[in-house]
């Protein structure tokens, strides 16, 4: 009796070990998605915020006149919601559930970035951006 009640504890034993590590590996991928979700919220709001800086520094080296349509989308990855702004020479970009925020340097600029379809224009020297 005494060699069946050890079998069935090192049984227990090597069953519990089992779950524990396959808990532990899908704990691990969990962590692992959530990093690289993480990773490209972060780098899609930065390229919809570099988008903005490299269309008001073009405007700024280009002749008088220049005017250029561009569009910024309305979601980061298609899903979650942002602002952008500028304010003071940076642009604000932040998605509404706070957690992801950035600020770039850029140039002066007259107007307000809008998500969507955004006219930047020269004229007498200064860049307006969605301004009459």
């Amino acid at each position: 009796m005494s060699n069946k009640a050890q079998s069935a504890i090192e049984f227990l034993i090597i069953v519990a070990a089992v779950i524990f590590f396959v808990i532990l590996f899908i704990i691990s991928i969990g962590i692992n998605t959530s990093d690289k979700i993480k990773q490209n919220r972060e780098q899609d709001l930065s390229n919809i915020a570099e988008t903005v800086v490299d269309e008001i520094n073009i405007a700024h080296s280009a002749s008088e006149g220049y005017s250029r349509n561009f569009t910024l989308p309305n979601k980061v990855l298609s899903e979650v919601d942002y602002n952008i702004a500028l304010d003071s020479g940076l642009v604000f970009a932040k998605t509404l559930d706070d957690k992801t925020s950035l600020a770039l340097p850029t140039q002066n600029v007259t107007g307000v970035i809008n998500k969507g379809n955004n006219q930047i224009r020269k004229s007498n020297g200064t860049v307006y951006l969605n301004s009459p």
